[in-house]
């Protein structure tokens, strides 16, 4: 594996487990490790929608058949999101603006994941605002598709503190997010780029595609059962700070 180092792979492994256990793809843990090891902006941006991709898509089954989701709760979210993402994935930023967003995002996701506990469950839950959710989605959806995320992050805790949904169903409307974010993002790179797309994503992903998929498969098993491995939380968050901090101090 010459060109996808063993701890990379298996800090894309342990993101999957860690954001999938909570309902997310992993995109901004894939992107830390990936800037960690200094891949470009052109490698990382598909790539992490790609394994967002999987692990999303495995997280939104597990959930859904475990009866963690609530549609009228997605798709007002959604309904914005999906488009304003493909507009995001089919535009290229330059490589310093790219850094510069993405390094707030890490940190942002980093402060999540170390501070942020699922403590929040809402005995009542409240009825959605559609115009509040229609507005908070295209922001999220523009921002994923530029960056290379879901936008889980930052939708799981608007839902929790607004009283929309309880923390499992969170998780579960953040999963199916995340996948047609993602998915939306992905094709308007597609669109944008067409085959140089597949040609900037590394052979190495045939590597970190399994191991992004097994810490998802494990990370959602733990998820539905609300095991929070602290501990590795917040040491994955000192990754994201890293990589965050490096995104920001790179020129």
């Amino acid at each position: 594996m010459t060109d996808a180092p063993l701890l990379l792979t298996f800090l894309i492994l342990i993101a999957a487990l860690l954001y999938s256990s909570v309902g997310h793809g992993g995109a901004s843990g894939y992107l830390a490790a990936m800037a960690l090891f200094g891949l470009a902006p052109a490698v990382m941006k598909p790539t992490a929608l790609v394994l967002n991709l999987l692990v999303a898509g495995l997280g939104t089954f597990r959930y859904a058949r475990s009866g963690y989701f609530n549609w009228n709760v997605f798709w007002p979210f959604a309904m914005f999101s999906i488009p304003c993402a493909f507009f995001g994935g089919s535009y290229q930023l330059h490589d310093r603006t790219y850094r510069a967003i993405l390094g707030v995002v890490l940190l942002f996701a980093a402060w999540r994941l170390a501070f942020q506990q699922a403590r929040l469950s809402v005995a009542e839950q409240k009825p959605i605002p559609l115009s509040i959710a229609l507005v908070i989605g295209a922001p999220i959806g523009l921002l994923s598709g530029l960056v290379g995320v879901g936008g889980g992050i930052f939708l799981s805790p608007v839902v929790l503190l607004a009283g929309w949904a309880d923390v499992r169903k969170t998780a579960g409307i953040s999963a199916a997010f995340i996948l047609v974010n993602s998915a939306a993002g992905l094709l308007g790179q597609l669109r944008h780029d067409q085959w140089q797309t597949f040609k900037s994503t590394p052979h190495a992903i045939f590597w970190w595609a399994p191991a992004a998929l097994l810490g998802g498969i494990i990370g959602s098993e733990l998820g539905s059962r609300r095991l929070t491995p602290l501990v590795m939380r917040r040491l994955l968050a000192t990754v994201l700070v890293v990589a965050g901090l490096k995104m920001l101090l790179t020129h």
